[in-house]
């Protein structure tokens, strides 16, 4: 369904069109970055987690109305749709601030500023009422690659931040990378929220474009085309996502024996 955008991200349906809309995700190429406010970036944004864990709250509340409205109606109600893509908005601007991919402060503001340098597009539309009643156990597969990417990053995070420290940049294959992880969690909370019935995709991002096809890119990310070095770290986030998880069910694993051990020890 074709759509018109309006003030905040919102787009409201005026004619028939495709039948599903890929969220967007535009940044603004890699520049050079104070180190001031590198060194304490995770700490000033704080405030935006506590912001962000309040607002989680009301949108989970939001989207399981939006899930009972959407089975009977295919589509979420207007008041709900806009409440949560300027909720996804918000979450992606303060992630894209603690991914080191911007040197911009998010401000303390729901709606999506329109001179803020990372900006979403999100266009709600008509629903398949079987893909929303079975939308957890769809979800699931793009679940798991999400929670990858993001242990698989935060291993490596302390490098990233220490290197733009160091040298006030962030290098280009490793902001392609976390562009496309970025990208692809803001994708998934777009679809598990109902926003799209797009199921998430384009981690390795978009072709490039041959030359003389009249399309300019919009932005660094539209379209996202990752080099060698950027799939390769895209990879690494996946590996290292996987072998922290590995390795914290065993150690899990390991303690629940250790206890269970000592607990049934004969006394002496």
């Amino acid at each position: 369904m074709a759509q018109t955008p309006g003030q905040g991200g919102w787009s409201a349906p005026v004619t028939a069109g495709p039948p599903e809309f890929l969220p967007i995700l535009d940044l603004p190429e890699p520049g050079p970055q104070r180190r001031l406010t590198v060194l304490f970036r995770w700490l000033l944004l704080v405030p935006q987690a506590i912001v962000l864990w309040v607002l989680s709250v009301v949108a989970f509340f939001a989207a399981v109305i939006g899930w009972f409205a959407a089975l009977f109606t295919a589509h979420l109600p207007e008041s709900i749709a806009r409440f949560l893509i300027d909720y996804v908005g918000y979450d992606t601007r303060v992630t894209a601030s603690a991914t080191l991919l911007i040197d911009r402060y998010p401000p303390f503001r729901l709606r999506q500023p329109p001179d803020f340098p990372v900006q979403v597009e999100l266009r709600p539309g008509r629903l398949n009422r079987a893909a929303v009643f079975f939308r957890l156990i769809l979800m699931i597969p793009a679940a798991v690659i999400n929670s990858l990417l993001g242990t698989g990053w935060l291993v490596l995070c302390f490098f990233f931040w220490l290197w733009v420290l160091v040298t006030g940049r962030l290098p280009r294959p490793v902001f392609e990378a976390t562009a496309a992880f970025v990208r692809y969690r803001m994708r998934f909370d777009a679809y598990v929220l109902m926003l799209t019935s797009a199921y998430p995709k384009g981690l390795f991002g978009e072709e490039r474009p041959a030359p003389g096809a009249g399309a300019l890119p919009v932005s660094a990310t539209r379209p996202l085309v990752l080099s060698g070095g950027g799939k390769g770290f895209v990879v690494a986030f996946l590996v290292l996502g996987l072998a922290g998880h590995v390795s914290s069910d065993w150690a899990s694993t390991d303690h629940g024996t250790s206890n269970d051990t000592t607990t049934t020890a004969p006394a002496r």
